[in-house]
């Protein structure tokens, strides 16, 4: 019992620490890190090393407020797109139709606003309603046939591709009739001056369509 008792009182004096490794960790290892752990940083990073490479090359004209709001508005549409697929992509998913479906839902706009001289919101409604069709026949064989994303959407692109192509006729509907008959269409397209840059509400919409998915994807 004196044992017990001894062994308890020494056991208790002793040192109670953990033993610690200082681990250091190098410039190279906490970079490696930090890709590991945030892997949407590395096309952020690709992607600025590239801006900064090809201007660098071209010269610093490229940097101008001027040139990269052009870039902006010529990539607006692709980003609406890309946004929309983003949700798409996070569900395991893949949808090859959404260009060939954006191109229909314009020319279902352009026509009935044009050739058929309905009014622009009519138009518009319209365009976007056959838009959500298809969409819609691609999440019912996905979601309820339970069919492969990548098959489902092959095809429906390839349908709705040839359906633009009868539909159209393969005929253009001038900029200057869109213009005259139908102003709402170009609404995306309507520019404005911030200093030298050059801006359009097709940007800004795409700004801030990306700005609320990320507010979503990261708050919600």
């Amino acid at each position: 019992m004196a044992q017990a008792q001894e062994f308890e009182k020494v056991l208790s004096s002793s040192d109670t620490s953990v033993a610690a490794f200082d681990e250091h960790k190098s410039a190279v290892k906490r970079i490696q890190h930090f890709l590991h752990s945030t892997p949407a940083a590395v096309p952020l990073i690709v992607l600025v090393l590239a801006i900064i490479v090809f201007g660098i090359t071209i010269g610093g004209r490229f940097f101008s407020s001027y040139t990269l709001t052009l870039i902006l508005q010529q990539i607006a549409i692709i980003g609406i797109l890309g946004a929309a697929q983003t949700l798409v992509i996070l569900t395991a998913g893949i949808d090859l139709s959404i260009g060939v479906i954006m191109v229909i839902s314009a020319v279902i706009m352009g026509n009935c606003a044009v050739s058929y001289g309905m009014p622009s919101a009519l138009a518009v409604a319209i365009g976007l309603a056959a838009g959500a069709a298809c969409g819609l026949l691609n999440g019912v064989l996905v979601a309820y046939m339970k069919l492969p994303p990548f098959i489902v959407t092959l095809g429906t692109w390839n349908i709705v591709m040839a359906t633009n192509f009868i539909y159209s006729a393969n005929e253009t509907i001038r900029d200057t009739d869109v213009d005259t008959q139908a102003p709402l269409l170009h609404l995306f397209a309507i520019s404005f001056k911030v200093g030298t840059a050059v801006l359009t509400l097709g940007v800004i919409a795409t700004v801030l369509l990306v700005m609320i998915l990320w507010y979503v994807l990261n708050h919600t």
